[in-house]
């Protein structure tokens, strides 16, 4: 494959008399962060591949933040989004739209167990929020119980949700009844277990927990099958399956957030299929429209039936979104993109384990299907956020866009769109083993670090 991603950033972009970037500071606020020493300007994607300004194109690795779900631009969800503009693009749920009525029929029918009633908004964010007063109101409780290193999203309640320092800007939410227990990161136990050892002390350690730093009435826990923001850690199973059991014997009711691994992302319809759980609500956005703005939030009837108003969305359930939502997924049923994500997935995985064995500085792989993460550390496991940076802009350099993530952002995290090919997956592994083989020519004590990698999966 032939990439011409090294001229990338080295002329401005003509923006008619001042850099693109310069604009940007200027009329932006400062807290969007941009990736990259020089800034990637995208003008276009197509399938896997997005095209920058200057017209270098790049292998999608990271999809909009695992949002790109049938790949750029998919001929079939562009022509349902234009066909319902040419219609009409806007309402509000005070009015009966056919759009949202089906979208909420199908999730209905693909979800796991009595869940059938949604409720439609723009983000993740808000359909978390709409989860905790769902909870809270059919249980009549007020406490929630999230994960550490866990993220729910920007708004004043989810930040309190998240459970990572950096995230929750002036306090976010610490003032909220949220309290946030172990989750089963098992290259770093918090109980000192090795991960083959791991009898899932985080999960037992739920009950006291409860009864130590709650009410002991518990509205709900919420939880990522596989936490993205997070950095991909990925529990073993029996973890859900202990910890949702305590948490209703305590009254509480489980929020599954499938923001991230719903919808094929996992190999699995939705993440928490791989753990035997049930959720009482579950909650959607990113890779359900592929790109367009979307939340939903379905809950079982029992649940929804203390959802009552006055309550409104003005943009959730817009139709245009809704079709999106509706093609999208009738692209992953007709492309059978859930299997491709469990068979490609395989391909991928075995590829970063076979380079992590080769670069000890590959400390953890972890992830299911196309949602894998690579934990970068030096010495003893110690996180190495400078090298991950390094990895991630050199991995640019040849041409592959990756995500980073992590409580110590040393994760790179990958995640292309669903239809991505077994051609373009080794394509990838190799652009990331020329990065690394560049990484140790920069940083020669590399190649002599021992092995940090344990087998547990």
């Amino acid at each position: 494959m032939t990439h011409d991603a090294s001229k990338v950033a080295e002329t401005p972009v003509d923006t008619g008399g001042m850099d693109l970037i310069e604009r940007q500071k200027r009329y932006l606020v400062p807290g969007i962060s941009l990736y990259y020493q020089n800034p990637l300007t995208i003008v276009r994607g197509q399938d896997r591949y997005v095209y920058g300004a200057n017209g270098e194109r790049y292998l999608d690795f990271f999809g909009g933040i695992l949002t790109v779900s049938v790949g750029h631009s998919h001929p079939k969800v562009v022509q349902a989004i234009v066909e319902q503009a040419q219609q009409f693009l806007h309402t509000s749920t005070l009015y009966l739209t056919k759009p949202m009525v089906d979208l909420a029929e199908r999730l209905a029918q693909i979800t796991p167990g009595p869940l059938s009633q949604s409720f439609f908004t723009t983000s993740g964010t808000e359909a978390n929020e709409t989860a905790l007063v769902m909870a809270q109101l059919a249980t009549g409780n007020h406490d929630i119980i999230a994960l550490r290193h866990s993220y729910s999203g920007r708004s004043h309640m989810t930040m309190g949700l998240t459970g990572q320092a950096d995230w929750k800007l002036a306090g976010g939410g610490m003032h909220l009844p949220i309290r946030h227990t172990h989750n089963a990161y098992c290259y770093r136990c918090p109980f000192g277990k090795t991960p083959d050892m791991c009898a899932i002390d985080c999960a037992q350690d739920l009950e006291e927990f409860i009864q130590t730093s709650t009410s002991g009435r518990i509205a709900a826990l919420i939880a990522e099958p596989i936490q993205g923001v997070g950095g991909f850690i990925t529990p073993p199973v029996g973890f859900f399956e202990k910890t949702v059991e305590i948490t209703r014997r305590h009254g509480g009711l489980f929020i599954d957030d499938e923001v991230q691994t719903g919808f094929g992302r996992t190999g699995k319809p939705f993440g928490i299929e791989h753990y035997g759980v049930t959720p009482d609500i579950m909650t959607f956005a990113k890779g359900l429209a592929n790109g367009m703005p979307i939340g939903a939030t379905i809950a079982t009837p029992e649940v929804a039936q203390s959802y009552r108003g006055p309550t409104i969305s003005t943009f959730g359930g817009n139709p245009v979104s809704m079709q999106a939502a509706l093609a999208t997924l009738r692209v992953i049923d007709e492309e059978h993109l859930v299997e491709n994500a469990r068979d490609v997935g395989t391909i991928l995985r075995t590829g970063l384990e076979d380079l992590s064995d080769q670069y000890p500085v590959l400390g953890d792989v972890r992830g299911m299907g196309l949602m894998q993460g690579i934990e970068i550390v030096r010495e003893n496991k110690i996180p190495a956020p400078e090298l991950a940076s390094s990895i991630h802009e050199l991995a640019r350099q040849e041409g592959l866009l990756l995500g980073l993530g992590g409580l110590y952002h040393n994760v790179l995290r990958i995640a292309p769109p669903l239809s991505v090919t077994r051609t373009e997956v080794q394509d990838a592994l190799l652009l990331l083993k020329t990065s690394l083989k560049h990484l140790t020519e920069q940083y020669p004590q590399l190649k002599s670090l021992p092995p940090t990698r344990i087998h547990y999966r």
